[in-house]
């Protein structure tokens, strides 16, 4: 059986303190753990940001590319790894600007893959500019007098897109985040789990007492298979926010669509370990 010591990395982490992206840390861990999945077949993808820093954070199998190119990669490795748990991460900026194309190409094409999106409306990394998912009107430090862009409704495309399986969950609320994220790994097919995670440092808006007065869990009434339903909670944002699995479409995956198994070539073969130094060495 895994345990969450099993995916402890040792590596310092260089979030802010109270950043909401340590509860989605932790919340990761626990969802490997209770899906009894070892680290060694898992692997996190990331491209650049505060959120692509999570698979640092976790011993297991890593690839931290460029800024709004994770699911190329994700795809790729899945593809030849079908073996394996691939688990895309990125932020609001790097997965909905920069990867905004392959966002929706990805959703077109249905791999088997995870794609965690934290989402603190706000580009953290490179001090506090506005997101594609910054309200309108939201002061940061590149819009003092506001920001003057409607925000994008990720969610909302994801439905229009038939994505296969389409949550959101909150990084405060660890016991939901971590059942969101078993059943979004579990999922066959592309699955878009987007977490909501406070950014202490340059959101002041939408922090953590914000996200627990405006959070509301969807209960049983909620049909995730009822499109114009789902659709209606993808645009909800405002007084309430729903959080929970919004939509569900039963779609064949990439692999089902392709004939299933590695495509010619992808045999895995075997590197000595001295080689595998000396290359090292050459691109450190």
């Amino acid at each position: 059986m895994a345990k969450i010591a099993d995916f402890q990395s040792s590596d310092a982490i260089a979030w802010c303190p109270g950043c909401g992206n340590f509860g989605i840390l932790s919340a990761l861990k626990r969802a490997l753990a209770e899906l009894d999945v070892k680290p060694e077949n898992v692997l996190l993808v990331s491209g650049i940001g505060q959120a692509a820093k999570l698979p640092h954070y976790l011993r297991c199998n890593t690839f931290n590319g460029l800024h709004g190119r994770t699911l190329p990669v994700a795809t790729g490795a899945r593809s030849v790894r079908p073996d394996l748990t691939v688990i895309a991460v990125g932020g609001d900026g790097d997965g909905y600007a920069e990867g905004g194309n392959h966002f929706i190409h990805a959703m077109r094409r249905n791999p088997d893959i995870t794609y965690l999106v934290h989402n603190n409306q706000v580009y953290g990394l490179t001090k506090g500019q506005p997101s594609p998912t910054s309200d309108r009107d939201m002061v940061t430090t590149m819009t003092p007098r506001g920001n003057p862009v409607c925000p994008e409704r990720p969610l909302a495309l994801a439905v229009a897109s038939s994505c296969s399986f389409v949550a959101r969950g909150f990084s405060g609320d660890q016991d939901h985040l971590v059942d969101l994220m078993k059943q979004a790994i579990l999922n066959r097919g592309f699955s878009l789990l987007e977490i909501l995670q406070p950014c202490v440092s340059f959101n002041k808006v939408n922090t953590f007492d914000w996200y627990r007065k405006h959070v509301s869990k969807l209960d049983d009434k909620h049909d995730p298979e009822d499109r114009t339903a789902a659709f209606e909670k993808a645009l909800e944002w405002g007084d309430r926010v729903p959080i929970g699995v919004i939509s569900r479409v039963r779609r064949k995956t990439a692999d089902e669509l392709e004939g299933g198994g590695r495509p010619p070539g992808s045999e895995e073969i075997e590197i000595e370990p001295a080689a595998f130094e000396r290359l090292w060495k050459d691109f450190s």
